[in-house]
C-alpha cells in the first residue's frame, strides 16, 4: 500500500516495497510539490485548501490593485514631471528611497560623466552668443544712478578660456535695464565637454516671490503652485527649490504667509523672503531670523559658501546628499547672495558639491546654499516680455528635463519667481 505523509518527503509504493531488482532495497520516489496532491486529500482537506487558496489570491489581487492604483495616480498627477521623476517620487513617498538611491548609484557607475572632450556645437554656440545690454532709456527718463551695467567677465575655471566663456549677457530686462544677466563656463579642467550656467539678478531692481509646490511641500497655501495668467506681467526669472521638506531631506522647513511645513531649524541654510519683495540668504538663527517682515523661508542643508569662502568641510559626504552622492558629477543647482545684495544662481550638468560651491564663490557669492540636484529638478528660466508683457516667453538657461514653461502649469515642487520692480 502507499504510505501518505503531510510534508515534502518521499513516498513508498507497493511495487517499490518489493525492492530494487538490482538488490538495492526499497526505491523511493520524491514528491514534485511541497504539499499533498489533490487526489490524496479528503473532501474536508480539499475544501480548506480551496478556501485558503482563494483567500491568498484575493489578498494578492488587492495588494497588486492598490499598488497599481497608487502608481497610476503618481503617473497622472498634474504638471510636466517626467515618468521617471514621478516613479522616483512615488518610491520615496513609500519608504523606498534607498532603492532609488541605489539605482542612481548603479546608473552613475554604468554611465559615468565623460572626462575630457569638447563642448557640443549647441553648447559652443550658446557660450559664444554674447549680446550687448538692452538700450538704456534716455537720461531724462531714468536717472543715471539707476543704470545697470553688464557685469565684468567671470574668470573661467579652465585655461585657456573659450570665446564668450565667462562673458555676461542680458537674459531679461525691466524698464530697459538688464537686471538678469548670465554666462556659461566649463565646471572644471577634467569635464570639459559640460557646461555650467551662472545667472546674476539685481537685488535692487527685482522683487522675489516664494511659491509652494502642489506636492512638495503640499498643503494649502495662499500663494498658488504656479504662475497663473494675470500674474506674469514683469516676470523676469524663476528657479527651483531645494531638497524635499516632507521626508526630511532638506533638514529644514518651509514657511509661507504664516503657514509652516516641516520645522524651521537653526543652523540651516535659508532663502528668506520679505514683505517688500527683497530676499536674503544666510544661516537661520545667525544671519537671518523670523521677524514681522518675513513672509517666506525655504531651508535646505547648510551653507556651502560662508564669509566669501567655500566652507572647509565641503568634502563631507553626509552634508550634501546621500552617501557619496556629494562627489558625483551630476546635475546640481545652488543660490547665493553677493555683498551688495544681488543674487547668484548656478546650475550645471556635471557638478559635485565642491565644484558647485567653487562656482558660486567665484561668481561673487559671499553666502550660498545648495538647492535640488539630478536631472528632473534643477532649473533657471529667464523671461522675455517684449512681445507679450502679460505672458512673457520663458527660456531655459540650460537644457534640463522639464520644459521652460514648467511653472506656467501646476508645479509639483516649490520654486522662486522674480519680477522687475
Amino acid at each position: 500500500m502507499t504510505q501518505q505523509t503531510d510534508g515534502p518527503i518521499a513516498e513508498l509504493t507497493a511495487g517499490d516495497a518489493a525492492g530494487d531488482p538490482a538488490g538495492g532495497g526499497p526505491r523511493r520516489r520524491r514528491r514534485l510539490l511541497p504539499w499533498k496532491h489533490k487526489r490524496d486529500l479528503t473532501p474536508d482537506q480539499r475544501r480548506r485548501r480551496r478556501l485558503a487558496t482563494r483567500g491568498a489570491l484575493g489578498v494578492c489581487v488587492i495588494c497588486v490593485g492598490t499598488v497599481g492604483w497608487s502608481v497610476g495616480k503618481a503617473l497622472t498627477y498634474p504638471g510636466k514631471d517626467s515618468n521617471q521623476a514621478r516613479l522616483a517620487e512615488w518610491a520615496r513617498d513609500h519608504e523606498l528611497g534607498f532603492v532609488v538611491n541605489k539605482l542612481e548609484d548603479v546608473q552613475y557607475k554604468m554611465n559615468p560623466p565623460k572626462v575630457g572632450g569638447s563642448l557640443s556645437a549647441e553648447a559652443l554656440a550658446r557660450m559664444n552668443a554674447t549680446a550687448p545690454a538692452a538700450a538704456a532709456p534716455a537720461p531724462a527718463q531714468v536717472p543715471a544712478k539707476a543704470l545697470v551695467p553688464l557685469r565684468a567677465p567671470m574668470r573661467p575655471l579652465v585655461s585657456p578660456g573659450l570665446p564668450g566663456e565667462g562673458v555676461y549677457r542680458t537674459l531679461a530686462s525691466a524698464h530697459g535695464q538688464p537686471i538678469v544677466q548670465g554666462t556659461y563656463v566649463r565646471p572644471d579642467d577634467e569635464h570639459t565637454s559640460y557646461e555650467a550656467a551662472v545667472a546674476w539678478i539685481s537685488g535692487k531692481y527685482s522683487r522675489f516671490q516664494l511659491h509652494p509646490g502642489a506636492r512638495e511641500p503640499g498643503g494649502s497655501f495662499s500663494v498658488p503652485p504656479t504662475i497663473p495668467k494675470g500674474q506674469r506681467t514683469g516676470l523676469v526669472a524663476t528657479w527651483n527649490g531645494g531638497f524635499r521638506v516632507t521626508d526630511g531631506g532638506s533638514r529644514g522647513g518651509f514657511y509661507l504667509n504664516g503657514q509652516t511645513a516641516g520645522e524651521l531649524r537653526d543652523g540651516t541654510a535659508s532663502e528668506v523672503f520679505y514683505r517688500d519683495g527683497s530676499i536674503k540668504i544666510g544661516e537661520w538663527g545667525r544671519d537671518v531670523h523670523m521677524t514681522p517682515d518675513v513672509v517666506g523661508v525655504r531651508q535646505c542643508l547648510e551653507l556651502m559658501v560662508d564669509g566669501g569662502r567655500v566652507v572647509p568641510d565641503i568634502g563631507d559626504d553626509s552634508k550634501w546628499g546621500v552617501t557619496d552622492q556629494s562627489k558625483m558629477y551630476v546635475q546640481r543647482s545652488g543660490v547665493g547672495i553677493t555683498a551688495q545684495g544681488d543674487i547668484i544662481m548656478v546650475v550645471g550638468q556635471a557638478l559635485t558639491a565642491q565644484t558647485l560651491a567653487d562656482l558660486l564663490q567665484r561668481a561673487g557669492a559671499v553666502r550660498a546654499m545648495p538647492l535640488d540636484m539630478n536631472r528632473a529638478w534643477p532649473s533657471f528660466m529667464s523671461y522675455d516680455g517684449s512681445h507679450d508683457p502679460s505672458n512673457p516667453k520663458p527660456t531655459n538657461i540650460l537644457d534640463f528635463e522639464d520644459p521652460p514653461d514648467r511653472y506656467y502649469v501646476e508645479a509639483t515642487r516649490d520654486f522662486v519667481a522674480v519680477y522687475g520692480r
